[in-house]
């Protein structure tokens, strides 16, 4: 059961943090949510495609309610407020992703990132009107709730790479002022990291933005004299521990040694305190 007061307080803290540049790990299970927590981060944000392949799917395919039994999991294994990666809204209509997302927050989550790419990414980016659609429905449902949610909309023309970069750019600001406007807090535009345009969406957003941390990105640094308020680190971190588990298994089998597996590790004891 979730004490409404810490849920309130947690949504409360998690704004706040928007008021200046701060980093997002995303978890996939408890206890790589318990882990960014014990590092010092502030919050901690899911990644669907993490979470999928961990319990065996692909990412957009995972079911909803398995989805929703995941994030309760690393709600309830950390103090920090929890985002959650709602990928396109799991439902068909308006009110059927309004719904999803009042799950989501009921389970003690206080913010949702929803995107406007299509569960099959061949078929491109939704409508504008239809996103909006989304997120008035989703801001009337969950407003009634009385919890402060922190809803992030994350548009796709960087990410699919369609069209010129100049069309990029001026399709992301068409549609993030559009979800700005539809009720949006907040918007994530992955797959940018030319200094120049980040620069132009710094300046012409109104509220934070949200950037993705990868390769080529401009350093944490740069990213905070712009202004960007927050940098998530979507399945990076999930892909980088599956990597280092193939190169533990390639130095069992191809040299004989446990040098990677045995170095610089949690001790038994210590996982039990984790």
């Amino acid at each position: 059961m979730v004490d409404i007061e810490q849920h309130i307080r947690k949504a409360l803290d998690f704004r706040q943090f928007h008021k200046q540049t701060f980093v997002l790990p995303n978890a996939w299970d408890p206890a790589s949510a318990k882990v960014f927590e014990q590092c010092g981060f502030k919050a901690v944000g899911t990644t669907s495609a993490g979470i999928a392949a961990a319990h065996g799917y692909t990412d957009r395919s995972m079911p909803f309610d398995s989805m929703l039994d995941a994030v309760r999991e690393i709600v309830q294994a950390v103090n920090i407020p929890v985002t959650v990666d709602m990928e396109d809204g799991y439902g068909s209509t308006p009110e059927e992703v309004a719904n999803s997302v009042r799950q989501v927050i009921e389970s003690g989550a206080v913010g949702i990132n929803l995107e406007d790419s299509k569960m099959n990414p061949r078929d491109g980016l939704y409508d504008i009107s239809e996103q909006q659609q989304k997120i008035a429905a989703i801001r009337q449902s969950i407003n009634r709730l009385g919890i402060p949610v922190f809803m992030n909309a994350r548009t796709d023309p960087y990410w699919i790479r369609k069209g010129t970069p100049e069309d990029m750019l001026e399709d992301t600001l068409k549609r993030t002022k559009a979800y700005r406007e539809a009720g949006a807090d907040g918007v994530f535009v992955p797959g940018v990291t030319d200094i120049a345009a980040i620069r132009i969406l710094r300046k012409e957003i109104g509220g934070p933005v949200n950037l993705l941390a990868g390769a080529g990105i401009p350093s944490l640094q740069e990213l905070q004299s712009l202004g960007i308020e927050r940098i998530s680190t979507g399945s990076g971190p999930f892909r980088a521990v599956i990597s280092m588990l193939h190169r533990i298994g390639g130095e069992m089998l191809e040299h004989g040694s446990f040098e990677r597996m045995t170095s610089d590790v949690l001790t038994y004891d210590d996982l039990l305190q984790l």
